[in-house]
């Protein structure tokens, strides 16, 4: 049975190397500080209530260790408890707020991917690649697409999405290699390609070309096209893309209708990130 399409938010269990506890060895780094925001990050998206020993198994900390870290983030009402289960409170999202307030990156990108999208007339979005999995910073829905809404902050898997193979092409060998070891191939359409090899050699034709195309591997009836956005020294820090339904635009159109636009709009990105 081939998996569903991760809800809005969708973050893959709590990568190893992520662990707090691999950095302990350092005399400056703050131990307590790093656990408590793995287990936050361990709440993920799971809407329902978590118990200490939920969290416990997905973030690989014992359950002393997440409890201790539970009762402080109670305390600072960053998380409620209810009997034996805990949620996160809104208080939370300031942390987010933090990071979307502060980075150019959403900031300058917005008003762009508003007038990308009414050129175009289809939704269009911007990601950058956190971990193994694309992270949404900015969007300008024009038509549903996808079966859920991806707002801002949510997450789905690099390698089956056009904004992941455009921003995982331009990664360096040995960061690829890592990739590739870390993460699970798994199918989530008949049409997902999971074939490590393939996968690279398509990363290499999209490095070429400048930009990635996917069709029906995320859901079915959904294609997109991404192109890379470059920070003011060059390197790619993200993608922006055009998501269409399959239905009303056949694959050869994507790159014939949208390629020139969309590299006006990250060529405009990157001016306003270089200003």
């Amino acid at each position: 049975m081939l998996p569903t399409l991760p809800p809005p938010g969708y973050a893959a269990p709590l990568a190893e190397e992520d662990h707090p506890d691999r950095l302990r060895g350092d005399p400056d780094y703050m131990l307590t500080l790093a656990r408590g925001l793995h287990v936050i990050r361990a709440f993920g998206t799971r809407r329902h209530p978590q118990t200490a020993a939920d969290l416990s198994r997905r973030a690989g900390l014992p359950r002393a260790v997440v409890q201790r870290c539970l009762h402080t983030l109670t305390l600072l009402g960053v998380a409620e408890r209810h009997g034996r289960h805990y949620v996160l409170t809104p208080r939370i999202l300031n942390l987010g707020y933090a990071y979307f307030s502060s980075t150019p990156l959403v900031s300058l990108a917005q008003p762009v991917l508003d007038e990308l999208s009414a050129t175009v007339n289809e939704t269009c979005a911007l990601a950058v690649l956190e971990s193994h999995e694309i992270l949404y910073l900015a969007r300008s829905e024009v038509h549903r697409i996808l079966a859920t809404s991806m707002g801002l902050g949510s997450r789905l898997p690099a390698y089956c999405t056009s904004i992941g193979r455009a921003v995982l092409a331009h990664l360096s060998e040995a960061a690829l290699d890592r990739y590739f070891a870390a993460v699970e191939l798994k199918p989530y359409t008949e049409f997902t390609e999971v074939n490590e090899t393939r996968l690279r050699a398509e990363l290499a034709r999209v490095r070429e070309q400048g930009y990635a195309v996917v069709d029906q591997e995320l859901e079915l009836n959904v294609r997109a096209i991404s192109v890379p956005v470059r920070s003011a020294s060059g390197a790619v820090c993200g993608a922006v893309n055009v998501s269409v339904k399959a239905a009303r635009v056949p694959t050869p159109r994507l790159a014939e209708t949208f390629l020139p636009p969309m590299r006006q709009a990250v060529e405009r990105i990157g001016e306003l990130l270089a200003a």
